[in-house]
Formats: structure tokens, sequence, C-alpha cells
């Protein structure tokens, strides 16, 4: 136990600094994975004052991992740490007390799920959270409102929170969010123009430079022609016959006529 408050007194000495070095908390967080095996940190049976004290050095610790997983843009470990995580914030939170960055974590992960589009694990999170927590909780709410902005497709409102208040360690996700919903963008510009100027497409996807626009529209193999537009495929498939507009109406009005003589 004592050595494992050495390492996390460590860690945690270099991950308050300004600019920590990733590169010296990689081996302690290494040896604090190893050293959290040895903690008798998840409960059986009656709680004694140690297990509960592992159980909280346990969640400091793994707090840190989160946030040293996304400086380092390490998606899996990511996952892995807030799995863990959340054990402790949701099944040990009436033992262990709660923690001061509870929410803010909580929110990071709403945010991780929401910038890969995985619009179903994020309302099974949403569901475990306590619904004024959900309203007003500095963290969590403005990820809703980010939920929301893009069920409505108002991609200019998650632009615009880019730039807004979160904490820094939120910028990677953000970024990811901002890719998805380009992504999402550049879908709707290919089905609905034929052909669209950089220029006009660099306002439609908020990209700063030609070169941004060049290097998305090669992404997604659109054809750049040297008047710097980007032509599209029209080959669409068009329904055989017409669509028999004038015998539906007759239709639906005998029919409305039939209901009206039978009230």
């Amino acid at each position: 136990m004592a050595d494992i408050k050495c390492l996390y007194q460590d860690i945690k000495t270099e991950w308050n600094k300004t600019t920590p070095n990733l590169k010296k908390c990689e081996p302690l967080i290494n040896d604090l994975k190893i050293a959290l095996t040895k903690l008798s940190y998840l409960p059986t049976g009656e709680l004694t004052t140690l297990s509960k004290d592992e159980m909280i050095l346990s969640r400091n610790i793994l707090e840190i991992a989160v946030e040293y997983s996304v400086a380092s843009k390490d998606i899996p470990a990511f996952e892995r740490y807030m799995a863990q995580l959340k054990c402790h914030y949701y099944d040990y939170k009436n033992i262990i007390g709660g923690s001061e960055n509870m929410y803010k974590l909580l929110g990071l992960n709403l945010l991780f799920l929401l910038s890969g589009n995985r619009v179903s694990d994020f309302h099974i999170e949403l569901e475990l959270l306590p619904a004024e927590v959900i309203q007003t909780n500095e963290f969590i709410r403005p990820i809703l409102a980010l939920e929301q902005y893009i069920m409505e497709g108002r991609y200019n409102k998650i632009f615009e929170a880019k730039n807004g208040t979160h904490p820094e360690i939120y910028n990677f996700f953000m970024d990811l969010l901002l890719e998805t919903v380009r992504d999402e963008i550049g879908a709707c510009i290919e089905k609905s123009y034929d052909k669209i100027s950089i220029k006009e497409a660099a306002k439609r996807l908020n990209l700063k430079s030609k070169d941004a626009v060049r290097a998305f529209g090669a992404k997604k193999k659109w054809h750049l022609e040297s008047d710097e537009v980007f032509y599209f495929s029209t080959n669409v498939t068009k329904p055989k016959e017409p669509l028999p507009s004038t015998e539906l109406a007759e239709q639906v009005i005998f029919y409305a006529r039939e209901l009206e003589m039978i009230v």
C-alpha cells in the first residue's frame, strides 16, 4: 500500500503541472496498473477501513489514467480506464463518496460517444444520471446541447461550441466531433449538389483554407477540376415509372367522400 501511495503521489505531482511530461507519466501509469491488481479495491463482503481507502486510491489513480489516455490520444485505453472508473462512480459511491472530478469525466465520456456517433450508447449513459444533473450540471448539460444540435442539423452551433468554455481535456474529442460533423455535411453536399466551388465548400464545412478543403475532398474522393470546382456523380437510379400522383389524389378524394357519407 505504501509503495502504491508513493507512485500515486509521483504521478499526481507530475500531472498537476501546467504542462505534464507524458513520457515521464507513461512508466508511472504502467507501474500503477500493475500495482492496482494487488489492491483489494473490489468489495467482497463487509468492507474494512483499509479496503475503503484502497478503493478511493484506485479511483484517484484511474481518474488520472483517464485524462492521461486522452492526452496521449489512446482511445482504447480511455475506454478501459473509463469502464473501471464508472464502477467507482456508480457502484461504490455510497461507500467511498463522490469525487469532484466525477461529472467532468462523465461529461468527457459522453463527448467521446458523441464524437464517434454512438448515439445509442450516449443515451444509455445519460439514463444513469439524475434528471437534475442532466439539466443543470456545467459539464453534462453542454454535451446534451451538442447532441441536440446534431439531431436538429444545426451544425454551425457545434463549430461555435469548439471555441466555447470547456475543460482543456475535452479538446481532443471536440476535434473528433467536428470531423464527424464535417463528414455528415460532406454527405449532404454530395446529395444536394452536382458541383460546388472550393470557396462555397469551405463555408459549409467551416474550413479556413483551400488546402484544408482540398484535403477533405481528397478524403471523400470528390473530383476536383482545374476551375477549383468539385463535381459529383449524377448517376442516381431513378424509378422506372413516374409516381401516379393524379391517380393517388383521386383515390384520396374518393375515400374522403365515402367517409363523409358514413359519418
